[in-house]
């Protein structure tokens, strides 16, 4: 429980220097990868955010803008900030004790399913890998067609 706190609060303190988003206008995202162009629609997100709910689960998708240090407190997370609309930018933390870390560079575009949680600054998307113990239903990222979860 301790380390989920402290985990939690580093988020928050990453969050604090991430660009602060608006209210949002537009849903639709499209995502292009080299064999395919196709609609991600991110209604559930913006529909959280705009809501303040926390806990909800919800695919999407979005262009990585920003590469973070990893969180190496209790379980391991790879961090990055994704653009999800033209006034949204959500920070994943992408549990790699648990799932493949995801080999990813700016400007790549990538789909996620996974569990919002509410900020002000966006929100936050955790949960994109299996649950072992099979309590939770399993959230993933796709980049280049590959999922990781």
């Amino acid at each position: 429980m301790l380390e989920k706190l402290i985990a939690f609060a580093l988020i928050a303190i990453v969050l604090c220097s991430c660009e602060r988003s608006q209210p949002l206008d537009a849903n639709i995202t499209q995502v292009t990868t080299e064999t395919s162009t196709y609609a991600t629609n991110n209604s559930d997100i913006e529909q959280a955010f705009t809501n303040k709910k926390s806990n909800v689960l919800v695919s999407g998708g979005g262009v990585v803008i920003k590469l973070l240090a990893d969180d190496n407190i209790g379980a391991k997370h790879q961090k990055f900030l994704v653009k999800i609309n033209t006034r949204q930018t959500l920070l994943f933390a992408h549990n790699i004790d648990l799932a493949p870390r995801v080999p990813l560079q700016i400007n790549d575009k990538i789909t996620f399913e996974g569990e919002y949680v509410y900020n002000p600054k966006g929100g936050i998307v955790h949960w994109t890998h299996h649950d072992p113990d099979g309590q939770h239903p399993a959230g993933w990222i796709m980049l280049n067609e590959q999922k990781y979860q």
